[in-house]
């Protein structure tokens, strides 16, 4: 035809279009340091969220390091300063015994924010297996595992907490010492309640990205379910889950708290923040600053968490724009 260009002989109709390039890896870090600074940026808004943050580190740099600052045994007992006010020899006072309470206190919160971290963990572990499981499969699997899981909701958690624990913290003991012991039967029962929360919220968001357009074209790719999940899915779904975690170490901060004030939780010689207070129950009308200070960390490292919790949220959530 008068007016076309010849097509080149060496020219293949039939081959497909070269695949455009891989970015470098240097692309790559530049993308996610961005999205570092686009989170660092929406939390810094967030002023309740960076005091919170201030707080819990000097609380934890306190705890972690202080013993070894402040080099006094917690189970040195002085009959001659018992129950002494703050001063400079014992700056939150003394207890029934004459032990000094900031050193006490300075070890128990490390068990404190132990049981705190170690609890979210198993409950996070657990309800995101569960609840992926549970938004990638269709029919009897998923009402069977939402089933179990309104089935866990349902049931009254301090009774029974109080209940395992009563029964099985001695045999535990006996087995893995009584430290020990308590610290994985506290554990395992308040991470063994928190992870249904976070089974219904992964449920939700991998029911939400599973329909998205991007799933769409790695299944056309021919994607498997794992690969799904472990690269598309699950890194999109973790800013809820990050949230929920913050959330869920205040809860078992707390209810190690609960457990150790009704006498249920670690034995007297183990001062975690909860012990504390239920060895200063008896004395509030003439040592009130023995209850004071134990239960003003425990108000601090809370209020804190749930503070960083809320900047995590809107850090982490991309409608919205700071």
């Amino acid at each position: 035809m008068a007016g076309s260009t010849l097509a080149s002989p060496s020219a293949d109709f039939g081959a497909p279009a070269p695949a455009p390039p891989a970015p470098p890896p240097a692309a790559a870090k530049k993308r996610s340091a961005s999205l570092l600074q686009d989170i660092w940026r929406r939390f810094r808004r967030h002023k309740l969220a960076l005091l919170g943050a201030l707080v819990l580190i000097v609380i934890i740099v306190g705890v972690a390091f202080g013993p070894w600052l402040w080099k006094v045994a917690i189970n040195d007992i002085d009959f001659t300063a018992r129950l002494k006010p703050p001063s400079a020899n014992h700056p939150f006072g003394t207890d029934d015994l004459g032990q000094d309470l900031l050193a006490r206190l300075l070890y128990g919160g490390r068990i404190s924010i132990a049981v705190g971290l170690t609890a979210m963990l198993i409950s996070v572990v657990v309800g995101t297996i569960i609840g992926a499981i549970a938004g990638m499969s269709r029919g009897m699997v998923d009402t069977v595992l939402m089933w179990m899981t309104d089935l866990f909701l349902s049931l009254p958690q301090l009774p029974l907490l109080l209940v395992i624990i009563y029964f099985f913290r001695d045999s535990l003991k006996k087995i893995v010492g009584p430290e020990m012991g308590i610290f994985i039967m506290i554990v395992a029962v308040i991470g063994g309640f928190r992870w249904m929360p976070v089974a219904r919220l992964v449920r939700a968001q991998f029911l939400s990205l599973r329909e998205k357009e991007f799933l769409e074209a790695a299944r056309a790719l021919g994607a498997s379910k794992g690969r799904q999940v472990v690269r598309h899915i699950l890194p999109n779904a973790m800013g809820p889950v990050i949230v929920a975690g913050t959330i869920d170490v205040a809860a078992a901060i707390i209810a190690e708290s609960t457990l150790s004030f009704l006498g249920l939780g670690f034995p007297p010689d183990i001062p975690t923040w909860g012990r504390v207070l239920y060895d200063a129950k008896d004395y509030l009308d003439i040592a009130p600053y023995w209850a004071l200070f134990p239960g003003t960390l425990i108000f601090l490292t809370v209020l804190s968490i749930n503070y960083i919790g809320d900047g995590l949220r809107d850090a982490l959530d991309p409608r919205r724009v700071l």
